[in-house]
């Protein structure tokens, strides 16, 4: 998409970051971003930015290890942290409670998202006792797929429909962007 960060990127007059919290912010907090590099590009936003805990940028699960050590350091009473993408718009308003639902029901110990057949692994819940067992993962282990370290653990898959759009479409290129523009006029 030319460099930048893509949750800067501006959708229906608004950037997508602030899709994310219009929709996120009412079913958790607080709500944090996992960002590198300088945190006050995001300053106008209001949130608590934490970089990744392990050096070299290793993906999505140091930012899920971030928001846990974080989680562990500054809210012991919590004991769950959802995740979500920063380029995704039209998150479900139900994301949270639906997969609080389904840990329980299904006795898991991590819940990820899923539409038209395809998991979306970033977008999860994940049990805050777990920290140690990812940090061993990504330092030690040197694991960087989301779905190689959920594996091990009872994950619950929590599937929502794709209509009128998919609730987990990101825009990972300008075509993606136009059509995220386009689908922005049916959100509701």
């Amino acid at each position: 998409m030319g460099g930048g960060d893509k949750p800067m990127r501006m959708v229906g007059g608004r950037a997508i970051l602030d899709h994310v919290i219009e929709r996120f912010s009412p079913q958790c907090e607080p709500v944090l971003l996992n960002a590198n590099g300088d945190p006050s590009r995001f300053s106008s936003f209001q949130l608590t930015v934490i970089p990744d805990p392990v050096q070299g940028y290793p993906g999505p699960l140091a930012g899920i290890l971030a928001a846990l050590n974080w989680t562990a350091d500054h809210r012991p009473d919590v004991e769950w942290v959802a995740s979500v993408s920063g380029d995704c718009p039209f998150l479900p308003r139900d994301l949270v409670r639906r997969f609080h639902e389904a840990v329980a029901r299904e006795s898991a110990q991590l819940a990820v998202a899923a539409s038209v057949d395809q998991v979306h692994p970033v977008i999860g819940l994940w049990r805050v006792d777990l920290r140690h067992d990812l940090q061993h993962a990504l330092l030690v282990e040197e694991i960087r797929k989301i779905d190689r370290w959920t594996s091990r653990y009872r994950t619950a898959t929590v599937d929502w429909l794709a209509e009128p759009m998919d609730p987990f479409f990101n825009t990972n290129t300008l075509e993606e962007l136009a059509e995220a523009e386009r689908l922005a006029r049916l959100a509701v």
